[in-house]
């Protein structure tokens, strides 16, 4: 089923670009526009285009970041819009939205979106302490919840109680995660690892987070050109439409650890939504990308959007549903749980390359699309005959996004 949305299919992703995932050495990393310019390069070749084809530039903008002037001034190019916004793992499904806008207002006619970040060797994502670039504001400070592992465990602690789910069973998430990432020349950690493997990492916070639930902390940069399907069909590339998106789809504020029920997600309602406008159902998605901070988020965002049934989180992300070869692949490329953490940039690179059927893999062909579909580790991760992919972004339990894309 290809779709038949509000969209009408009328605007696709024609380019993507990243530079390598990587752990630069605190004292000689390099700067957040070097890597910035490096993935708008690589995306701009994807697509083969030049910096005077593009005139919109939006990214999401935290840390150490850089502002798109900058980043546009270095590229050359000259942007009759531009945006820098804030927002956590729900942002580039929301830049979708607003790039999508742009061009409709007539604003702009190509847009790149992308996020560079020292997540290692600059502003720690992690470091819970005065000053860092995470810190829980509001209420939450006074609690304790000084990092997002502090600041979301409470959500995954009540579901557990809710619905019987065991940490075992969400090991699942990062076991299936390490088996993509072997497949995945570009991933930060490629070893297989087993569910014991993340049982007896140490905790992080207990009882719901070891080491091994949580993501891991990169270098680097990525970026995505948007346009109108018109413009798309005379690009290098197989153009990916955009069937649907939603961005920042929110419950009510004010805390959500004052919410009557912790674990109704904002992608409960996003989810609908995002499927309604792209004229699909669940079982029309080939494969998802699912936010994973945290490996209890990826098994919630999967629940909560429908793709099993109340409580069955646990049960399906431990079933090999979510593995390749599975009923629904999740982060195929290992995700930022193995490949790298980029505020999910890097999940909706992963699906257009799926859905081009190009996914970089070990296959000698894949850049031709030749694959051997051989999922063991080191070989290949591309999924047979990939058509509709979801994305799903998490900036917390209270905002959350979804996309649905396609291939032409």
């Amino acid at each position: 089923m290809a779709g038949k949305g509000k969209l009408s299919g009328g605007y696709a992703i024609v380019g993507v670009g990243e530079t390598d995932y990587r752990r630069y050495a605190p004292e000689t990393p390099p700067t957040t526009l070097e890597l910035a310019t490096r993935a708008i390069n690589n995306a701009l070749d994807d697509a083969g285009l030049g910096p005077e084809d593009v005139d919109g530039m939006m990214n999401y903008n935290l840390g150490d970041s850089v502002d798109s002037t900058v980043v546009a001034g270095a590229l050359g190019i000259e942007v009759s819009n531009f945006a820098d916004m804030f927002g956590g793992g729900s942002s580039i499904e929301t830049l979708i939205t607003l790039a999508i806008g742009q061009i409709e207002a007539g604003a702009a006619h190509t847009v790149v979106l992308w996020r560079s970040m020292l997540g290692y060797s600059g502003n720690r994502i992690g470091l819970a302490k005065v000053g860092a670039a995470s810190n829980a504001n509001g209420l939450a400070w006074a609690y304790g919840l000084v990092s997002p592992a502090h600041r979301f465990s409470p959500v995954f602690r009540r579901y557990m109680r809710e619905s019987g789910t065991t940490s075992e069973q969400v090991a699942h998430v990062k076991v299936a995660h390490s088996k993509h990432a072997s497949a995945n020349p570009k991933a930060l950690y490629k070893n297989v690892v087993t569910v014991d493997d993340v049982m007896s990492s140490r905790w992080i916070v207990k009882p719901t987070l070891h080491l091994l639930d949580c993501c891991i902390e990169s270098d680097s940069s990525t970026a995505i050109i948007v346009t109108t399907m018109d413009r798309a069909k005379s690009m290098r590339q197989r153009p990916i439409r955009i069937l649907g998106a939603v961005g920042r789809y929110s419950r009510q504020y004010p805390e959500y650890i004052y919410w009557g029920d912790l674990t109704d997600l904002g992608i409960k309602r996003g989810a609908a939504q995002v499927l309604d406008l792209a004229g699909v159902t669940h079982d029309d998605i080939d494969l998802t990308g699912g936010y994973d901070a945290f490996t209890f988020v990826s098994t919630l965002q999967l629940e909560k959007a429908g793709f099993c049934g109340p409580g069955e989180g646990g049960d399906y992300v431990s079933s090999g549903a979510i593995e390749l070869g599975g009923l629904r692949p999740n982060n195929t490329s290992g995700g930022q749980l193995c490949e790298g953490y980029t505020h999910g940039v890097n999940l909706v690179i992963e699906n257009v390359r799926q859905l081009r059927g190009t996914a970089d893999d070990y296959c000698p062909g894949h850049a031709e699309g030749e694959h051997s579909y051989e999922y063991v580790p080191g070989g290949c991760r591309q999924v047979k005959d990939a058509k509709i992919s979801m994305n799903m972004g998490w900036k917390s339990p209270t905002s959350q996004t979804a996309l649905v894309m396609a291939r032409d």
